[in-house]
């Protein structure tokens, strides 16, 4: 006998054994009745591949208590919280969508995250699904709390990094809180990343899907509040959640998805800083030596590492080793000259104690991970590179690793150069 799960809830799979039911002898009957309160019981269901590679991914419970548990899911107006909530309310959650209005407005076609139209796709979806939407207000805390740093951040020769911050005070700090607040059990988002509950304590885990990992993002997450949160996608490719979100017939199916800062509209940084009467002046490039070689249009437009739009002509490139904001100057050099040997870490959140001394850590979204030691200073991490890493960025997150665990991260203070 094979069983296919269809995906598309409990009430299926049981509608399925009620046809088969007749045609069962009763040693059978028992095998597929038990088979079926196993399913019954699972806390999360979702399917993951296609066709004839069908694979049910289900972490069970031991209680009956959880099939009713009432879940908030964060809907950004996109297709891979849309399907997140799909695969919720299909596992038998309890399930309401919640859409933060952050107070930003697009111009253009494309819809951004959090405006007025993601605002809409989110509701389509939910009544697509038959369950009910609410809008969150957190355009203060928005402008206060991301905002307000990024601009602060970028004056100060300093590269930060949004989706860290919005998901520390924001999606996870206080949208974790209103859940709470409401009476729901948990929080879900439709973040590529997982978390399990190990003999260790509960981890923070990258995802199936490694092109699409955000466990990144994500380090800043206490470790008491992973318990309350849930990551659908975790175990699924973004092919799997477009086939699902199509084969649904979701709103938000084709969506494309959003490739820049959902505040920032077509990349254009100096928008965020005219809107808010910030202002920055042009100034000096100079080498290592002081010398000058060209002028930039402002130090928020450059980042360390940079090649491009230096306007300098040279026989070999030049790159942006440093940004000093005090003096208003681009500090440029030789490919040589951007390799770090280590760093400084600090605005720490660490996910495992104690924390070991040889670890991988990324400096940046889309960087490998690089083998390294780390030697604990106080509420600084002094981590020092097997080999040394291009364009260590103060501002930037760095995320430590052991394998696929999360093992927490900070905030790039200084570049360690020999």
């Amino acid at each position: 006998m094979m069983m296919v799960l269809c995906g598309r809830g409990q009430e299926n799979l049981y509608a399925g054994f009620c046809l088969c039911r007749p045609f069962l002898c009763r040693p059978w009957l028992l095998i597929v009745e038990k088979i079926l309160d196993m399913f019954l019981r699972m806390d999360f269901y979702s399917i993951k591949g296609s066709g004839n590679n069908i694979e049910a991914v289900c972490d069970m419970k031991k209680s009956d208590s959880s099939r009713n548990r009432k879940v908030l899911v964060a809907m950004s107006g996109g297709v891979d919280s849309s399907v997140a909530a799909l695969l919720l309310k299909n596992a038998g959650y309890d399930v309401t969508g919640v859409t933060m209005a952050l107070g930003i407005h697009r111009g253009g076609e494309i819809p951004g995250r959090f405006t007025d139209d993601a605002i809409d796709d989110a509701a389509r979806v939910c009544d697509q699904l038959g369950m009910p939407h609410i809008t969150v207000s957190f355009a203060s805390l928005m402008e206060n709390k991301v905002i307000a740093r990024f601009t602060s951040e970028y004056l100060s020769g300093r590269t930060p990094n949004p989706c860290v911050d919005c998901n520390r005070y924001l999606k996870f700090g206080a949208l974790l809180k209103e859940a709470r607040k409401l009476g729901f059990h948990r929080l879900a988002t439709g973040h590529y990343a997982r978390i399990e509950n190990q003999p260790s304590g509960w981890r923070l885990l990258r995802p199936a899907d490694r092109g699409k990992d955000q466990s990144y993002f994500l380090y800043p997450l206490r470790l008491e509040d992973l318990p309350f949160i849930l990551f659908p996608l975790g175990l699924m490719t973004k092919e799997e959640v477009r086939l699902t979100a199509r084969q649904s017939g979701l709103h938000t199916a084709r969506r494309h998805d959003s490739q820049d800062i959902c505040f920032v509209p077509h990349g254009d940084y100096s928008r965020v800083f005219s809107d808010r009467n910030l202002k920055t002046e042009p100034g000096d490039i100079v080498d290592r030596n002081g010398k000058i070689l060209g002028r930039h249009r402002g130090i928020i437009y450059y980042t360390i590492g940079q090649r491009g739009g230096l306007r300098i002509s040279a026989k070999a490139p030049f790159y942006v080793v440093a940004i000093d904001a005090l003096k208003n100057q681009i500090i440029v050099g030789g490919r040589d000259d951007v390799r770090a040997s280590g760093l400084i870490a600090g605005d720490l959140n660490l996910l495992i104690e104690p924390f070991p001394g040889q670890v991988e850590a990324k400096i940046r979204y889309r960087k490998k991970p690089a083998l390294c030691s780390v030697i604990r200073q106080g509420d600084k991490l002094n981590v020092m590179f097997k080999d040394p890493q291009d364009a260590v960025t103060p501002g930037q997150a760095v995320v430590f690793y052991a394998e696929d665990t999360v093992l927490g991260g900070g905030v790039i203070e200084e570049a360690i150069r020999d």
